[in-house]
């Protein structure tokens, strides 16, 4: 009775923690979503949080020049009104940048010879005994009230940009050799790894380990540099997508490699002796019946790996650069936010458009995710 007690508290306390490591990872999700959706005047001036509370925007405007005035009762009468179209109510108001909120709305301020006056609806008027000059309106500041507003403008901005298909079409050219060639590669590797003896078989176990730990960017120059020096011997060109493919299969194999290995070297032993009596060669072994039972290894791989080189911009600028024809969708993107990087609008709709596809391919193979990182690790 005490051990069911035990056991009950236990699966108690881990179902809360996941739970809770699921909200964790699905807030940001959830406010990176809601912030794709609003207007960018809101969003710049406010977190996703209080999307759906009013808020606060200090505004300026510049009212009708003086050709838009009337001649109304005896006196020069210019009339507007600040919201436009935009729904809101003003709450204060002033006529100076020092002084943006000097006056309260429907109060009457003079300025220069002219009187004006701001009301709540964003209505305002300005009037003077002599016919007023220049040919600019004043400038009207004013604190106003907006409700919320949603829009699916951000994500039409994107959409339209000019060569945006082409980069999405660049990233897929980039991804899929970039993912299964490592997979293959690494398949091979870690059968013979796992099932093969020969000598220094454990040094080279150690070795796709120790990669595990390089920095990428530690390698990226002399990778650069050796891939430049092959080329110019073959005759081949830097700029290709032949050469993101190997750095990205270069990048890949250790993590591939290591994954593969513990999953195949934890099957059982039997088939695989079995097969051999019956005199099947390493690699009927391997194509017949390594492959098939590694298929959840393979997939969370692949998993990782397209996740990975789909979101890359670092290794895509070095090996293909910023030419149009080459570009990445991440690329693009990037340029899209202009070069202070402040539009963040523009930010938070391309981060949902450039999720979609990696979302497709984690749901299709996420039941085999668990149990290919699990594999090997319990015996």
């Amino acid at each position: 009775m005490v051990t069911s007690k035990k056991g009950s508290a236990l699966t108690l306390v881990m179902h809360a923690s996941v739970l809770f490591l699921v909200i964790l990872w699905t807030i940001p999700t959830a406010g990176l979503f809601i912030s794709s959706i609003r207007d960018k005047d809101q969003l710049s001036v406010s977190g996703w949080w209080t999307a759906l509370s009013t808020s606060e925007q200090r505004l300026v405007e510049r009212a009708l020049d003086p050709t838009h005035q009337q001649f109304e009762e005896g006196r020069w009468v210019i009339k507007g009104n600040l919201m436009g179209n935009s729904d809101g109510e003003v709450v204060r108001f002033g006529v100076s940048s020092l002084q943006p909120e000097a006056h309260a709305v429907g109060e009457v301020v003079d300025r220069k010879g002219k009187q004006i006056q701001v009301f709540a609806n964003g209505d305002y008027t300005i009037s003077s005994d002599e016919e007023m000059s220049g040919r600019r309106g004043d400038r009207i500041f004013f604190t106003a009230e907006i409700p919320p507003r949603f829009t699916l403008d951000n994500y039409r901005e994107v959409l339209s940009s000019e060569g945006l298909g082409q980069s999405f079409i660049n990233s897929l050219t980039v991804t899929i050799p970039a993912t299964i060639i490592p997979i293959l590669i690494a398949a091979f590797a870690a059968y013979a790894l796992a099932w093969m003896k020969f000598p220094g078989r454990a040094l080279l176990i150690a070795g796709v380990v120790g990669l595990l730990v390089v920095p990428l960017q530690m390698s990226l120059i002399p990778l650069l540099k050796t891939y430049n020096l092959v080329g110019e011997f073959f005759g081949v060109g830097s700029k290709t997508y032949v050469g993101i493919w190997l750095a990205h299969t270069g990048f890949g194999l250790p993590l591939a490699v290591y994954l593969l290995r513990n999953y195949i070297a934890g099957l059982p032993g039997e088939i695989i002796e079995s097969a051999r009596v019956d005199g099947a060669s390493d690699f009927d072994i391997f194509r017949k019946i390594i492959l098939p039972l590694s298929f959840p290894a393979l997939a969370s791989f692949a998993i990782f790996q397209f996740l990975w080189v789909w979101n890359d911009l670092l290794v895509a600028m070095v090996f293909l650069g910023n030419n149009e024809e080459h570009l990445v969708l991440t690329g693009r993107l990037r340029e899209l936010l202009g070069s202070r990087g402040g539009n963040w609008e523009i930010l938070t709709a391309s981060a949902f458009i450039t999720i979609i596809v990696p979302l497709c391919v984690f749901f299709g193979l996420q039941r085999y995710l668990v149990r290919g990182l699990l594999a090997g690790s319990v015996k």
